[in-house]
């Protein structure tokens, strides 16, 4: 008789890759708890009503103790594994959460958030490597957003932890958010020591065997396998910092420097600016009272989420590229109309605009949320060789943290200083983000992690090719015009046939040209 085998309804990898997201949602929670606790009477009466640059400091010293330990983290992890990186992150993650939440001055409070942040630069880049090493290319889209949806539920429950605890007289109002932390880190740690290490990781680490096992362990699929070990097991062993140092040589920095700017580049769109101090822009277009300003917070955050499911769901079928651009234009566009409100003085308590200015706030943190916050983490890390993969996320997030401790840190600042100016900044470099990501992002969706690297061996868009070509053939019409010229030689490539020498002129060179352009 046949034996039937039963397909599981959730495979292992996805269970994995569910359990480190544990760390999505701590960055989360944190970021929809500490703009609620900073303004909430009970911790001011504890720690002392701060100051617009104090206020600024006190929320954004997670993100910058954080930006050294996230740069470092992927050399470790390449040279011990994912998991063993993750784990003391996340045992610092609660060290720092039990020194916020029994604080009883504001110095314990910020060194506390300063232990915090450097355990979560130690997870955060790794948590994303992990499930995109372990994701089928079928799925690592929807996988690998599973930290940011994570995230973007901890935002929400963030914020509604506080708002149920508002009413509280006692500390116990602010204090008991940093319960509910130390006890979700403590279950990352624990999710550490019972999953299986990365198989890539250990493929490339020589452990072909192991390997195997693990995938078989995860329920991958081994026909797919079989491409990315043979290629693993074709790269080199290198060191931790050899693979840091690989990250800026010529065929590898183009991946690198879009990774950066990618990561960079979309905090300072001003997601930060919209979830830390949601209750102070949503007090600042009318909602006067704490209630008021708390539960718009709140709705922000659940209608965050809500938008979140489909974007995640749908995350393998939207093209990595179409969703950046488009977000881009949505993002620039909330900011800019919002600035021009403020700048326009058109803003009251009692007046239309107040209503414009929030759901403007409403549908940039929608559409962040289904764009950017999505596609941004999964792009930074598939595009990257598998040697170079979590020495480059490690430093883009590293550079993440930077950007997001700056918003973070200037936001009070310039809301204090305009009402407007905060919003043209953001709006304006979220554009120029827009035009990049548009001239230089080539569609990853659908390939695996091996393949995609031939992406970065041509033009990112084809009308590159287009512009250049009728230069070449200009060029080329000189060899006729000016045979007396000095000759160089240039190669051009096209999809028909091998590269072939063509001897052109062009006055005044006097050094080789090479270029290598596809057919457009």
């Amino acid at each position: 008789m046949a034996t039937v085998t039963r397909r599981k309804l959730i495979p292992n990898y996805v269970s994995a890759s569910i359990a480190v997201s544990f760390g999505g949602l701590l960055n989360g929670y944190d970021t929809g708890c500490i703009g609620a606790i900073s303004h909430m009477r009970q911790f001011t009466e504890t720690m002392g009503r701060m100051p617009g640059p104090l206020l600024g400091i006190t929320v954004s010293m997670m993100m910058l103790t954080g930006t050294l330990p996230s740069v470092f983290a992927g050399h470790l992890a390449d040279r011990h594994g994912r998991l063993k990186i993750i784990l003391p992150g996340a045992i610092l993650f609660a060290m720092g959460a039990a020194l916020q939440g029994t604080a009883h001055n504001l110095t314990q409070f910020i060194v506390g958030r300063a232990v915090g942040g450097f355990g979560q630069g130690m997870f955060l880049a790794n948590i994303v490597v992990y499930i995109t090493e372990i994701a089928p290319s079928q799925k690592r889209g929807r996988l690998v957003a599973l930290p940011q949806f994570a995230a973007t539920a901890g935002v929400c429950l963030g914020y509604f932890s506080c708002y149920g605890t508002i009413s509280v007289t006692s500390s116990f109002a602010w204090r008991l958010p940093y319960v509910v932390q130390g006890i979700t880190a403590i279950m990352l740690a624990l999710s550490c020591l019972l999953l299986p290490e990365s198989p890539r990781w250990l493929a490339l680490r020589g452990g072909s065997e192991e390997a195997v096992l693990v995938l078989r362990m995860l329920d991958f699929n081994m026909d797919e396998a079989r491409g990315f070990l043979s290629v693993a097991q074709q790269q080199p062993s290198l060191s931790g910092w050899q693979n840091f140092a690989l990250l800026f040589r010529r065929n590898y920095r183009p991946r690198t420097f879009l990774a950066l700017f990618l990561l960079g580049m979309v905090q300072l769109g001003g997601i930060d600016a919209i979830t830390y101090y949601a209750p102070v822009l949503f007090g600042q277009a009318g909602l006067a009272s704490d209630n008021a300003a708390f539960l718009a917070s709140g709705i922000s955050s659940i209608l965050m989420l809500v938008i979140s499911i489909p974007a995640f769901m749908l995350a393998d079928r939207w093209g990595r590229r179409t969703s950046a651009i488009s977000g881009g234009i949505g993002l620039s566009g909330c900011m800019l109309v919002i600035g021009s409100l403020y700048a326009a003085e058109a803003v009251h308590p009692t007046g239309f605009a107040r209503w414009i200015v929030i759901v403007a706030v409403y549908v940039f943190g929608l559409t962040y949320c289904a764009t950017w916050g999505i596609v941004s983490k999964i792009y930074a890390s598939e595009i990257q060789p598998g040697n170079t993969r979590a020495a480059a996320n490690s430093v883009a997030m590293g550079l993440s943290f930077f950007t997001n401790w700056l918003v973070a840190l200037i936001t009070p600042i310039l809301l204090d200083a305009s009402a407007f100016g905060a919003y043209f900044l953001f709006g304006g470099l979220a554009l120029c983000t827009t035009s990049v990501l548009a001239a230089y992002m080539p569609e990853t969706r659908g390939r695996s992690l091996e393949n995609i690297q031939e992406a970065f061996h041509r033009p990112a868009i084809s009308s590159v090719a287009r512009y250049l070509r009728p230069l070449i053939l200009s060029l080329q019409h000189r060899v006729v015009d000016n045979p007396a010229d000095e000759e160089i030689e240039m190669e051009r490539q096209n999809q028909t046939g091998p590269a072939e020498p063509i001897l052109i002129s062009h006055e005044g060179v006097t050094r080789s040209l090479r270029l290598d352009v596809a057919s457009a």
